[in-house]
């Protein structure tokens, strides 16, 4: 393919359309070339699992219009460390804390709305930013920031092969187009999505498993880059996981199927029988918890039981309860023993006023933990170590380099924001300077 000619040429292509694709292609363009975006999925599912975001965690000194409290640089860098596992980058970890200071003042500029603090609507957190209209709404903002900037649009593109000297094949429903950049910018995510791949990482024991964000996230542009020879980072099949309702779509069911009520009641397996404490860990951390508790269950499956005063005090969820008004009815409803599920309940101590009800559990994957290795310029390494000089990588398919297989709140979208800017302005300073290649022949 390297020797093909082209059918279109840019300065910058850019593979994927959520916050990170949106601010390189931003920022390239601000930097005076040509941008082309390539979206894979169709207009009205634009934007990756940014679609499904709502705050980004930024580092700021003090008390914000937009945060009731301090968060500063180096509680920051040592929480994404811990969460690490020693396995972050430390330059990028200065780079996304630094980045993170001035990334709300950058959106903003280009039309993102955020919401104040002191309005009341949001929950209280020191540490991020939230949306106002979430995800979809920064998006919309951003996609039309990059269109009056003259920045190409190209919706259902599916890059489907990279190439060493710049030469992508898109595919665009039944139609195949070559387009040659002086740069890519990789900004397309992981593989959650492919079922096949994750079968293939993690083993036979996928069955259970949902992707809670968009189902074009299948890895094509990571497969390539790895094919060119990119070095990997993070851990290969390695998932974010959090419990969900196994009731949730395979794709797309977002935040809104996450269990939250797990705190108030008791979580059994297919038998009936308890094996974690739901109590442990009430914060934000328990949703991964959960996530990896149930992966290793039997089946790949939970049950959480509320009895009728946690039922009235739960937390709204997107599909109904089943209800029972004694164990004994609950046994027969889950098809499991009677005395196995009075046992546990025994155990838990907590389960009184009947009647009873329960939700279906299973893991849901947010994204995965595998990527590309980069630098400082957000160039792609190679496994020999030399930075790939027209490659560029921004968003999760870089975020490994920084968070290992752990997860901050918020901190997807920062790094997709951040680094977007970091490749967007490293590519074009690359495509200012690189002269035209054989490849850059149109037809």
């Amino acid at each position: 393919m390297t020797n093909l000619t082209a059918d279109t040429t840019c300065d910058v292509l850019i593979a994927g359309g959520g916050v990170a694709a949106l601010c390189a292609a931003i920022s390239a363009r601000e930097a005076g070339v040509s941008v082309i975006v390539a979206e894979k999925a169709p207009r009205d599912m634009r934007g990756g699992n940014t679609r499904h975001s709502r705050n980004l965690r930024v580092a700021h000194g003090e008390a914000s219009v937009l945060s009731p409290g301090a968060y500063g640089a180096e509680e920051y860098s040592a929480d994404l460390v811990r969460v690490a596992g020693g396995a972050g980058d430390e330059t990028l970890i200065r780079a996304l804390v630094r980045g993170s200071e001035t990334v709300t003042d950058w959106l903003s500029a280009r039309g993102v709305v955020f919401e104040p603090f002191s309005r009341g609507r949001i929950p209280w957190s020191r540490k991020t930013a939230f949306l106002l209209g979430g995800g979809k709404s920064m998006l919309n903002a951003l996609y039309a920031a990059a269109e009056r900037r003259g920045v190409t649009l190209r919706y259902g593109a599916s890059v489907t092969e990279l190439t060493g000297d710049g030469v992508a094949r898109i595919v665009c429903g039944a139609a195949f187009e070559t387009i040659a950049a002086k740069a890519v910018i990789a900004c397309s995510g992981g593989y959650q999505a492919n079922a096949q791949w994750l079968r293939r990482e993690r083993g036979a024991g996928t069955g259970g498993l949902v992707n809670r964000g968009t189902p074009f996230a299948e890895g094509e542009v990571l497969q390539s880059l790895l094919k060119l020879g990119a070095q990997s980072a993070g851990v290969a099949g390695a998932c974010h996981l959090v419990a969900v309702d196994a009731r949730s779509p395979r794709h797309d069911g977002g935040i809104v199927t996450r269990a939250r009520n797990i705190p108030f009641g008791m979580v059994v397996d297919r038998s009936g029988r308890r094996f974690h404490d739901e109590g442990a860990d009430p914060g934000p951390r328990h949703y991964a918890t959960w996530g990896q508790l149930i992966a290793e269950r039997p089946g790949q499956k939970a049950i959480l039981i509320l009895d009728d005063v946690a039922m009235r005090g739960r937390f709204p969820a997107p599909f109904p309860a089943w209800k029972a008004e004694t164990l004994e009815d609950l046994a027969a409803l889950l098809d499991m023993k009677p005395d196995i599920l009075k046992h546990s309940a025994q155990e838990f101590g907590h389960l009184g006023s009947p009647p009873y009800w329960a939700q279906p559990l299973c893991p849901g994957v947010t994204f995965t933990c595998h990527g590309v290795r980069i630098d400082a310029q957000a160039r792609v390494t190679l496994r020999d170590g030399r930075p790939c000089e027209h490659l560029f990588a921004a968003g999760m398919i870089m975020a490994p380099n920084l968070l290992g297989t752990g997860y901050l709140s918020g901190v997807g979208v920062t790094i997709g924001a951040v680094f977007g800017r970091i490749a967007g302005e490293s590519a074009a300073r690359h495509a200012l300077v690189r002269p035209p290649t054989g490849a850059w022949a149109p037809r």
